[in-house]
C-alpha cells in the first residue's frame, strides 16, 4: 500500500462527490453546494476527470477556508479531499 492510500483510508469520508465527465466550472459549483450542507470538521471526497480540477479546487480552498487534504492524479482521475472550514 502507497503511502497516499494509507493516508485515504485513514480519513474517514462524510460524503462523496463523482464528478466524473463534468468540466470546469461544474466540480467546483457542485462540490460547493454539497459542501454547504455539511457540518464544519465533515469531509468531502470528489472524483474528477476535468484537468482543471486540482487548480480549481485548490483556488475554491484557499477563498473559501476549507481543508485541502488530498489533491492527486490517479489512473487518469483526480481525488480530491476537502474539510470544511
Amino acid at each position: 500500500m502507497e503511502k497516499q492510500d494509507k493516508i485515504i483510508a485513514q480519513i474517514e469520508i462524510d460524503k462523496y462527490l463523482d464528478a466524473t465527465g463534468m468540466r470546469c466550472p461544474i466540480p467546483v459549483l457542485r462540490a460547493s453546494k454539497e459542501i454547504k450542507a455539511m457540518e464544519s470538521g465533515e469531509i468531502l471526497k470528489i472524483t474528477a476527470s476535468d484537468s482543471q480540477a486540482p487548480r480549481d479546487f485548490r483556488d475554491f480552498c484557499n477563498a473559501s477556508g476549507h481543508e485541502l487534504l488530498l489533491n492527486e492524479e490517479r489512473d487518469g482521475k483526480y481525488v480530491i479531499i476537502l474539510k470544511k472550514g
